[in-house]
């Protein structure tokens, strides 16, 4: 989906909503919020009653900042255990600060493991998931006898030596649009279709770690650790390269072929908006290397 082209704060609220937009409450304004997180603690991104998560704390902060109850939309939904460096949300409330002061004051009331690295006066119909363009996971597997315990947390710990090569020829099958009935899991709902559009699939090493990075325009549920677990599998030889376009072919079904990697290796790196695909609430396009 085309998205949004990014508003720099304090022009947001000079434009016309699109047609179909709802009408603001007075005063209100809708802000966009980049937010990075350790998933440790947390039962994933959503509200879940008797489970502390990132949307609730979140929200929390804000009601404490503007006096009112806050709804805090976010691009996608994260599991229990994982982390994020770029999700974006949209949130709108009645309050005079501008970007600036809101995040210093979020910052100041959230807790350690959650910040907002940026925030902005978005349009009043921006939608951080209905307008997302694309997005990317990045996956950490340490590689070796022994996981240090600093990593324990953000890395999956696989033993047995990887193939790397074995890794990077079967990565590229899933590039395309494609089924991916066989790397999703359950999610308790209809599914429309199980078919999605994948434009990166890369593994690199950094000495015992190995990053796996997918980057799309929207995934099924758990498809992105369910196709980190198969290229696992291809790395320690249980599984051909070629054996991914077998799996992709169309109305195939989930089997123990396909294991779910561990949720504290993912990490959801960037979400991209409009034409240009400039990461939301960063300035450029750097990688660091090579989710």
């Amino acid at each position: 989906m085309t998205g949004l082209p990014h508003d720099p704060a304090g022009k947001a609220g000079r434009r016309t909503a699109a047609p179909n937009a709802a009408p603001a409450a007075a005063g209100q304004r809708r802000f966009r919020l980049t937010v990075s997180y350790d998933g440790t603690a947390y039962a994933g991104w959503q509200v879940q009653p008797r489970h502390a998560t990132v949307q609730q704390t979140i929200e929390t902060a804000l009601a404490g900042i503007v006096g009112h109850a806050c709804k805090v939309h976010g691009s996608g939904r994260t599991d229990q255990g994982v982390h994020a460096r770029g999700q974006v949300a949209h949130v709108d409330v009645r309050t005079r600060m501008d970007a600036a002061a809101l995040l210093r004051a979020l910052n100041s009331r959230l807790p350690p493991d959650v910040r907002i690295e940026a925030a902005a006066v978005a349009r009043s119909d921006f939608h951080a998931r209905r307008h997302a363009a694309a997005k990317e996971y990045r996956y950490a597997v340490w590689n070796g006898p022994i996981l240090p315990p600093c990593r324990r947390h953000y890395a999956a710990h696989v033993v047995r030596p990887l193939d790397l090569a074995a890794m990077r020829s079967a990565a590229a099958h899933f590039v395309g649009r494609h089924d991916f009935a066989a790397f999703s899991a359950n999610p308790d709902r209809e599914v429309a279709s199980t078919v999605r559009t994948v434009t990166r699939a890369t593994v690199a090493r950094r000495g015992r770690e190995f990053v796996f990075a997918v980057r799309g325009e929207g995934f099924l549920y758990r498809q992105v650790r369910s196709m980190v677990g198969f290229l696992l599998r291809v790395g320690n030889g249980r599984e051909k390269p070629d054996a991914v376009k077998e799996l992709l072919r169309p109305q195939q079904v989930r089997t123990a072929r396909v294991p779910s990697a561990p949720p504290q290796g993912l990490c959801l790196w960037r979400v991209w908006y409009g034409r240009g695909k400039r990461p939301a609430g960063r300035g450029s396009d750097s990688e660091g290397g090579d989710r």
